[in-house]
Formats: C-alpha cells, sequence, structure tokens
C-alpha cells in the first residue's frame, strides 16, 4: 500500500450529530454546525488508535456530561465508540463563547485595532481548547492539530442552543 493510501485511509468522510442528544437549534447555529462539518469532512487526519481500515464516519453525541464519538467503517461498520468527560472542556468553552460575544459585538462598533486584539484572544482559546481535545483523545483517537481544532469548533457549536 502507498503512502498516500495509508493517509487517505486516516481520515473521515463522513461525520453526523446525535440530535435527540443535542436539541433542536435556531436556523443561524444548525448553518454553524453544518458548516463545521463540513470543514472537518474537507480536511482531517482521523486514525482511531489500533486501527488503521479507513476511511472513517463518526457520529457524536453528548450523553449524560460525557462527548460520545461513534467511530464507524465508511459502510457503517462499528469499529470503536469512545465516551469522554465534558467537565474538562467547561471552563475554555464558556471562556470561548464570551469572548465571541464580545468580539461580534466589538465588529460594530469597535476599532480595528480592539478588534484585532479580541480576535487575537479568540484564537488564541480556541488554540488552547483544542489542544486539551486533542490530549484528551490522544489515546484513543490520533488526529492531527488541525483536525484537533476543527473537532473543537464542533464541540462548541454543539453546546450552542437556539
Amino acid at each position: 500500500m502507498t503512502p498516500a493510501k495509508i493517509i487517505d485511509n486516516n481520515r473521515l468522510v463522513a461525520v453526523t450529530l446525535d440530535e435527540a442528544s443535542i436539541g433542536s437549534s435556531s436556523r443561524d447555529i444548525e448553518h454553524e454546525r453544518a458548516v463545521a462539518i463540513y470543514d472537518l469532512i474537507e480536511e482531517n487526519s482521523f486514525a482511531p488508535v489500533g486501527h488503521d481500515k479507513g476511511p472513517y464516519a463518526l457520529h457524536i453525541g453528548i450523553k449524560e456530561n460525557r462527548l460520545v464519538l461513534d467511530i464507524r467503517h465508511e459502510g457503517g461498520k462499528p469499529v470503536i465508540a469512545h465516551l469522554l468527560s465534558l467537565t474538562p472542556f467547561k471552563r475554555i468553552v464558556k471562556d470561548y463563547f464570551l469572548i465571541c460575544d464580545s468580539y461580534y459585538a466589538a465588529i460594530r462598533t469597535a476599532t480595528p485595532d480592539r478588534i484585532e486584539a479580541i480576535d487575537m484572544g479568540r484564537r488564541g482559546l480556541h488554540d488552547e481548547g483544542s489542544r486539551i481535545l486533542q490530549d484528551a483523545i490522544k489515546r484513543k483517537v490520533t488526529v492531527d492539530f488541525d483536525t484537533a481544532r476543527r473537532l473543537f469548533t464542533l464541540l462548541c457549536v454543539l453546546h450552542w442552543k437556539g
């Protein structure tokens, strides 16, 4: 098998959300979720530890303060499911939402320098959350930093309520 083929196998080709565990949302939030999923599928590196027969489909849900990662083969055959506590993410997600609110408010009235400063803080929090997520799943799923960023975006989007 060529290295390119191996890399192609270590990726997600589908991501779905468990709507029952997430609940309904506004049209804007649904759009943000769709964009987050599209970005994740478009470019990622995703390999469940101990498995190398991808590509994979990921079904994500939240159950009892746990993130559920149901990983399957592209055709739907189960690979493995992981439950991940959401507790380590509470502070960073809350802080990220607060700074996003500040950023969107600043866009309407603040100077470009102020907007840039808030945006740098927003990106810094996003990077921190991505590292926390990457570290939390490293024994279960190998992802590169860009994929961890996209997964963290999706984790945040899952918490937005309409």
